[in-house]
């Protein structure tokens, strides 16, 4: 499954620009580079760089590291709830509230990559399992009707976004 297979009408508007975010390559390719990108980039970053925040208010970059794994996982939850069929409408979430309490700033490097590879291992263990018309089924989630394959690519696009922004505004001037 390609990122060009998917209609506007398999996710929210608001993911938009994550779906766009992502190259032609199959699903789980995305999700398996993705991860090799991540865990690469974490393994060569320096500890004292976690701590950075590029302006007052921002979130740090551990915290930003640790939203990317909360947010994978509400969406790999949305894509088993998908999956399954299940009709329940499905909350939205705070990302302002869960990052002040994910303890980001008390976590170290390793800890946080080991949580990543975890998540990601899990996503990847999950999205193999669908068959094609797991992939296609829909739910609701934050009001909208999205597919299970849309929550694939969207955990793609959200990191990457992320990822350029680290590049953008972290690394660039820390």
């Amino acid at each position: 499954m390609l990122v060009s297979e998917l209609s506007p009408s398999e996710y929210n508007p608001f993911y938009h620009n994550y779906v766009l975010s992502v190259g032609e390559n199959t699903l789980l390719v995305e999700l398996e580079e993705g991860r090799d990108r991540l865990i690469s980039f974490l393994e060569n970053l320096s500890e004292d760089k976690l701590g950075y925040a590029y302006a007052d208010g921002k979130w740090t970059l551990a915290e930003l590291l640790v939203h990317i794994i909360d947010a994978e996982r509400v969406f790999q939850y949305r894509a088993l709830r998908f999956a399954r069929n299940d009709k329940t409408a499905l909350a939205g979430f705070d990302q302002d509230v869960y990052v002040p309490q994910s303890n980001a700033g008390a976590r170290s490097r390793q800890n946080i990559i080991d949580e990543y590879r975890a998540v990601r291992e899990s996503t990847l263990s999950l999205f193999r399992s669908f068959d094609d018309e797991a992939l296609k089924r829909v739910g609701i989630a934050s009001g909208s009707e999205m597919s299970t394959r849309a929550m694939g690519f969207i955990i793609c696009g959200h990191q990457a976004h992320h990822f350029k922004i680290i590049h953008e505004r972290y690394l660039d001037q820390a």
